[in-house]
């Protein structure tokens, strides 16, 4: 056929996601808040007061999640692992809920043969360490988040070859929610 496009045999068909805009499940099983959370909750900041709260509940529905995707033939799928799930201060203490929700998408998904690609950040820091430290301009919040993707790397490293450090690195950095107005009407 002359118009037919041919792909590689190898050749990945993905699809993506961010854990803050589908997983839904905000505060539960242990997740700490994050800045989106409290950017949503503030009256006002989001146009009709839509927050992440529920989203696509991929959280609870991820299982039939990959079953749509395996119907429509993806074989990759981007998802990233929110932060404040799997340290909800952002440091410290892990919550083995928010791991082992991880555990389980990871292994679906491979039993599913589609290959995962995780997300390191996505946006969801930890609310904590923007609170505390006011964010990525602090060399603590790098420690930490050195910390958590060095535990990530391990927790599911066996499972996941292909990692993406930052999302959108240039968005969240030239809009980093550190300006003066920012903190006046949110953080207040």
């Amino acid at each position: 056929m002359p118009n037919s496009i041919l792909f590689p045999n190898d050749f990945l068909f993905g699809v993506a996601t961010s854990s803050f805009q589908v997983e839904g499940a905000w505060n539960k099983d242990g997740k700490g808040e994050s800045i989106w959370d409290k950017i949503c909750h503030t009256p006002g900041i989001i146009e009709n007061g839509v927050t992440g709260n529920v989203s696509c509940d991929h959280y609870s529905r991820y299982s039939a999640d990959i079953k749509l995707m395996k119907e429509l033939g993806v074989n990759a799928y981007r998802f990233s692992i929110s932060w404040p799930r799997i340290f909800p201060t952002g440091e410290s203490e892990t919550n083995s809920k928010g791991i082992k929700f991880y555990d389980r998408l990871i292994d679906e998904l491979i039993m599913n043969e589609i290959t995962p690609f995780a997300t390191l950040y996505h946006w969801d820091l930890p609310l904590k360490l923007y609170t505390d430290h006011e964010g990525w301009q602090s060399e603590k919040v790098v420690e930490a988040f050195v910390a958590y993707a060095n535990y990530v790397f391990k927790q599911f490293g066996d499972r996941i070859k292909h990692w993406i450090t930052f999302n959108e690195l240039q968005v969240f950095v030239a809009h980093h929610p550190n300006t003066e107005e920012f903190k006046k009407n949110l953080w207040n």
